[in-house]
């Protein structure tokens, strides 16, 4: 299935995507893509729904895929060749960092850049859901604990996250600097995420283009290895890290600016776009 949350920021709705390509809503069969509704039990009863039954939504704007998101967990460092573009070694565990949950925001909805930003930068992302509550999680049970997928765009400013000191939250976290979706894909329609292709563009010129093939460390290990430090809940987004091809590793740098066009996917898991904007 593919899922999805439609209508004005902060009043969206529940929905999903049919097989015609039609967006139908799911108001009334479920409060929301969030909480006990991504568990085993909640997804088997979507299922179980007829979607052609379900009202036709037309113009909407597509909001997150995911609601009440407690976290929004990050991996740096986490693809070997863009590890390598940074001209920094992968490290020996994860690179862990937060991004504020008020960064989250609808897959089209404009990337802005805040108002003394001079290296605003974009990174597509695989970005992992969980769908039920995972602590001390084995590594051979990880995939219990996914309710799907969606592609995220982590957007950076990397003057606020490597020149001024401190952590890497505070050039991560701005407002829409996290665009989720369209679609929160379930897990079983993707039969490998480690076998993903994703790119971005700005102005229509690839930047990035990249496979999940080459993420140092993967699905199954992040959930297990962040579980042993947090207990994940349902809607927790990991964020799990970008292929080469990011502004910063451009010589020279080449960042964005207002006008740009951010186009970027994930195979099998949709596609965003965002017009640049000042704050």
């Amino acid at each position: 299935m593919k899922l999805l949350r439609h209508g004005p920021r902060g009043q969206e709705k529940p929905g999903l995507l049919h097989t015609d390509g039609t967006i139908r809503d799911l108001t009334g069969l479920v409060p929301d893509i969030g909480g006990a509704v991504l568990s085993d039990t909640g997804l088997a009863m979507l299922r179980g729904v007829d979607a052609a039954a379900l009202p036709v939504v037309t113009g909407a704007r597509l909001g997150a895929c995911v609601a009440g998101t407690g976290k929004f967990i990050c991996i740096g460092l986490n693809y070997a060749d863009h590890a390598a573009e940074s001209g920094m070694k992968v490290p020996p565990e994860p690179v862990v960092f937060m991004k504020a949950t008020s960064a989250i925001c609808g897959p089209d909805d404009p990337v802005i850049i805040p108002r003394t930003s001079v290296n605003t930068d974009g990174e597509v992302e695989l970005a992992v859901i969980i769908g039920k509550k995972a602590k001390y999680v084995r590594e051979a049970d990880a995939m219990d604990y996914v309710a799907g997928y969606a592609v995220a765009h982590d957007v950076s400013e990397r003057a606020f996250q490597t020149e001024r000191s401190g952590q890497w939250t505070k050039g991560k976290s701005c407002d829409n600097f996290g665009p989720l979706g369209p679609w929160l894909v379930t897990r079983d329609e993707v039969a490998d995420p480690q076998n993903l292709g994703m790119w971005l563009t700005v102005n229509g010129v690839k930047r990035q283009n990249g496979s999940t093939r080459t993420m140092v460390y993967g699905v199954k290990f992040l959930v297990s290895y962040l579980s042993q430090f947090m207990s994940l809940e349902p809607g927790d987004v990991i964020s799990t890290g970008t292929p080469p091809g990011v502004g910063m590793g451009m010589k020279p740098p080449v960042y964005l600016k207002a006008g740009d066009v951010v186009e970027l996917a994930v195979e099998g898991l949709g596609q965003q776009r965002q017009d640049v904007i000042a704050d």
